[in-house]
């Protein structure tokens, strides 16, 4: 009697090795996500200006890992899941943990509801985002829109009144109530899921005669943020939140020209 062997399935393909350049965008987005836990630790030693510090620092390295990727031609799914993840923490948890320190954490009984409610929220967004970007559906003219607040946008605003806080001392009683964080949490909340048009950059285009006095005015918000750090950063917040509906007004004129058949640009 002839014994019988049996064999494991075995795949054909073999481990292999991956240039670094794929991995350098990786590398990037864990710097952003050790830069949200790192806000979090300094939130709960209530280390306000770290904590605010390294959440931008994790904006920052958030918006480079894409560029990145895009000029190695090192983008992979696996790294934009990476990423959602990333964000998930540097800029729904952080933000909401950094907020119930600073103000909601003695409000009876629904102070931690707010921060789980804006946690919620970016968690929401970031899964629509990932599922539009498989969509073949969505009309060319939003390529030049965010659906909704991008997450590292809302988890600015949602900070905005600490970074206000900071130097505009006589306003701070105010932005620290109970009433004025919750309100504004649910704002945030709401314009992070929303399906407001807000701008992209990614592919906006400049005029030739709008490059020297676009230097200018980054050479002036660069000195304003070597001498007033944390004034500038709520400044531009502030100027970002009340820029949406302008957003809004030129979302709507794009798509009529492009429902009228009189542009195609993407």
């Amino acid at each position: 009697m002839k014994k019988i062997e049996r064999k494991l399935p075995i795949s054909t393909e073999k481990f292999a090795e991956l240039p670094f350049r794929k991995i350098v965008p990786n590398i990037v987005t864990m710097l952003a996500l050790c830069s949200g836990m790192t806000s979090i630790r300094y939130a709960i030693q209530e280390s306000w200006s770290k904590a605010v510090l390294f959440i931008f620092l994790a904006a920052l390295f958030d918006g480079l890992d894409g560029r990145v990727a895009r000029m190695l031609k090192a983008s992979s799914k696996f790294g934009a899941e990476l990423d959602s993840l990333s964000d998930f923490i540097s800029f729904g948890v952080a933000p909401a943990i950094l907020m119930f320190q600073w103000c909601l954490f003695d409000l009876p009984k629904i102070g931690w509801f707010f921060c789980l409610l804006f946690a919620m929220g970016m968690a929401l967004r970031l899964a629509r985002f990932n599922t539009m970007l498989e969509d073949d559906t969505i009309p060319p003219y939003w390529a030049h829109y965010f659906t909704g607040v991008p997450a590292p946008a809302a988890a600015a605003m949602v900070i905005m009144p600490i970074l206000l806080g900071f130097d505009l001392a006589e306003t701070k009683p105010f932005l620290r109530t109970h009433a004025f964080c919750s309100i504004w949490m649910c704002i945030v909340f709401y314009l992070e899921t929303s399906r407001i048009p807000t701008i992209s950059l990614k592919k906006a285009k400049i005029k030739p005669s709008m490059v020297i006095p676009l230097l200018v005015i980054v050479a002036v918000i660069a000195h304003f943020l070597f001498t007033q750090t944390w004034l500038t950063l709520g400044v531009l917040t502030a100027i970002y939140t009340l820029s949406i509906p302008y957003s809004v007004i030129r979302f709507l004129h794009d798509k009529k020209l492009y429902e009228q058949g009189k542009t195609t640009k993407v």
